[in-house]
């Protein structure tokens, strides 16, 4: 094969070689991927011309200021090409992004892990790999920007750019996300589709005959098509993409492993090392005589100068920030610090619940604690899957969010549980919004990938569950979560919540906006429940258990129950201290805040010699290190029936009268 010439060695304004610039994305990504023995080299070297006019041209950043609010996003969707994104970070001059850290690729404590990792100081707007994750992520971001830009117009207007594989389009949530984008007329959201015909099997055609520009036509996108290797066509492309009034798709025709002697174009080059003689001839094909990690010192000075261009587009944007009259709203949103905001609030809902005493459902609960709170929190940001009236996330007042306004805080998400979760990470990832939105307990399963990542990436989004159990009745066993608890309990990092009322509903969302560092879910009920909790002024959910009604001797029995059961407790420690049975009920609203406590907390409530009994309408799985693997259980042994809730748990035998015999028996 003769010396690649596909890639334009047409010289910028600024007098940028792309060929050669391109070329050392190429040569950095091979290296690092041999010398650890594992990568994907295919997509950063036939994707290198695309980065290379983007970074150069179009994207908007600062490496000595990487965390300028009013930066361009751009997200790796395709994140098996990692080394496309720490090649770019080094080139462009990043600090922490060091050769070293390069040639340290997928190896443990390193800056460079298989796949990007967030590391917003470093570059990385997102965690990417989990195919789908991160192109939905780009339309929470792009979303994010218009919500913001429509507040303060003066200092919020950037673009999302995203690089996206076939392995994204194929995802069914790309389909979810990007849909909604379209509807929503996100024009500041441009995707580069690397769409070179390869798949890890083999060519995509063996699974894959999608339309894909059509596709994004039907979604309301600007659709263009071009030669990914070819630097004039890239340039015009984006040119165009940055005009759109919609969501543009620029679909770039490339080879997988560009340069490569015999691995190009060919699945042998998506997932492995190309191998020392393979690498040697690619060299020699891209006109590249340096040695492995080698970038001359032109090179690599074109490409710091590309770092630099716009440092002085963000001195000025520091200067409007500073003159401007809403710099400190600005700044209060960013930060996000809502505890003195929020305190009063809670104070002031939790002692209207202790004394009107209501009988409501947790969903109701929920609803009414947001209406207190979002009026005080502009950038709370709700919505629901197509569920708003069953899942009370929405209030009167806020206008809803559309293509026409940016400037309301709701979101009809449709029927997209999958893509809402996923475009929620990406409006907190950008910085500004805290999302809440809701959908019931049982379709957290199509939600949960999303979900584990924003545990993994340590963000603050909330997810509101409803219908938590088999007392939504008669839509039956399709809709009556059984094991979902325990699933989500799970998650590391993932605090579920499932409060017994009003006041505990209050305080679980307090822990939920508070908790800066971890998403959050609330499973709430349909049926209506007792006001259970007086007002205290400590939060004692937030330890994830208390007692709530003790005995005046040492117990007998020790009843632990959450949400829905734990009016079934007390009533059931009612009849057994009639009966002279010394009982505890202890609530447990957060089993993951509970298992957070110092060891001396955990004993008071579970070590003494009475009998230990759950009560939960789910499976029994996580609470045996509350109860231990002979302790009671009092729940669901199988999927449930279709039938109204009350006689539901009167089958199932979740009620005070199989607490008691259950009690006694134990005695």
């Amino acid at each position: 094969m003769n010396k690649q010439t596909a890639t334009a060695s047409k010289k910028t304004d600024a007098g940028y070689d792309f060929k050669i610039m391109a070329n050392a994305i190429r040569a950095l990504s091979m290296d690092a991927v041999q010398k650890a023995n594992s990568g994907h080299p295919g997509m950063p070297m036939g994707m290198a011309d695309v980065a290379t006019v983007l970074f150069s041209k179009y994207l908007k950043f600062d490496p000595r200021n990487p965390l300028w609010p009013d930066r361009d996003r751009f997200i790796l969707s395709a994140g098996h090409g990692s080394m496309l994104l720490y090649a770019l970070l080094y080139l462009t001059g990043y600090e922490k992004m060091t050769l070293e850290q390069i040639k340290n690729f997928r190896q443990l404590g390193s800056l460079t892990p298989g796949h990007p990792e967030i590391m917003p100081d470093m570059g990385i707007e997102t965690t990417t790999g989990p195919l789908g994750q991160g192109i939905s992520n780009a339309v929470g971001f792009a979303l994010a920007e218009r919500i913001l830009a429509a507040r303060f117009e003066d200092l919020i207007s950037h673009n999302t750019y995203v690089i996206a594989s076939d392995g994204d389009l194929m995802e069914g949530i790309s389909h979810e996300s990007c849909a909604l984008a379209g509807h929503l007329k996100l024009g500041k959201l441009i995707v580069l589709y690397d769409d070179n015909g390869i798949s890890i099997d083999g060519p995509t055609s063996l699974s894959y005959s999608d339309d894909v520009p059509k596709r994004f036509e039907s979604y309301g996108w600007s659709v263009q098509t071009i030669d990914g290797h070819d630097t004039a066509q890239i340039d015009a492309a984006l040119a165009k993409a940055q005009m759109a009034e919609t969501p543009s798709l620029i679909c770039c025709k490339t080879h997988i492993g560009f340069g490569a002697p015999t691995k190009q174009g060919k699945a042998d080059s998506h997932g492995a090392p190309l191998g020392a003689e393979e690498i040697k001839g690619t060299r020699k094909n891209l006109d590249w005589p340096y040695d492995a990690f080698e970038i001359p010192k032109d090179v690599l000075n074109c490409w710091r100068m590309v770092g630099q261009r716009n440092h002085t587009e963000f001195r000025q944007w520091t200067n409007t920030l500073e003159q401007n009259r809403y710099r400190r709203d600005f700044e209060n949103v960013l930060a996000a610090d809502i505890g003195g905001i929020i305190t009063p609030l809670i104070a002031e809902l939790k002692e209207r619940f202790a004394s009107e005493k209501p009988k409501l459902a947790t969903r109701q609960c929920s609803g009414k604690v947001l209406e207190t709170l979002i009026p005080a929190l502009p950038f709370l940001i709700g919505g629901s899957a197509d569920l708003t009236g069953s899942v009370n996330t929405k209030i009167k007042g806020p206008e809803v969010i559309s293509r026409d306004n940016y400037g309301g805080q709701y979101i009809h998400y449709g029927v997209r549980e999958h893509g809402m979760a996923a475009i929620m990470n990406g409006m907190t990832l950008h910085g500004g919004i805290i999302p809440y939105s809701g959908t019931f307990l049982q379709f957290s399963d199509y939600s949960r990938p999303a979900i584990r990542l924003a545990a993994l990436m340590k963000q603050r989004v909330i997810h509101v569950l409803t219908h938590d159990s088999i007392g939504l009745g008669e839509d039956g066993p399709t809709h009556q979560p059984v094991e979902h608890l325990a699933a989500l309990r799970a998650i590391p990092n993932l605090y579920v919540f499932r409060p017994c009322d009003g006041v505990e509903t209050t305080e679980c969302w307090e822990l939920a906006l508070r908790q800066k560092n971890a998403p959050s879910a609330l499973a709430l009920t349909r049926q209506g429940l007792p006001t259970l909790r007086d007002n205290t002024p400590e939060n004692l959910c937030a330890k994830g258990a208390y007692i709530l009604s003790d005995c005046a001797e040492e117990p007998k029995i020790t009843i632990f129950a959450s949400g829905s059961e734990v009016h079934l407790a007390i009533e059931a420690k009612t009849q057994l201290e009639k009966l002279g049975v010394a009982t505890r009920v202890v609530s447990v609203p957060c089993m993951d805040l509970l298992m957070e406590q110092d060891g001396e907390y955990y004993q008071s409530l579970v070590c003494n010699g009475s009998i230990k009994i759950a009560v939960e309408a789910g499976i029994r799985q996580g609470w045996d290190h509350l109860i231990g693997g002979h302790g009671i259980f009092i729940g669901m042994k199988s999927f449930g029936e279709s039938a109204p809730a009350e006689q539901l748990f009167k089958h199932f035998g979740i009620t005070t009268e199989a607490i008691i015999m259950a009690a006694k028996a134990g005695l």
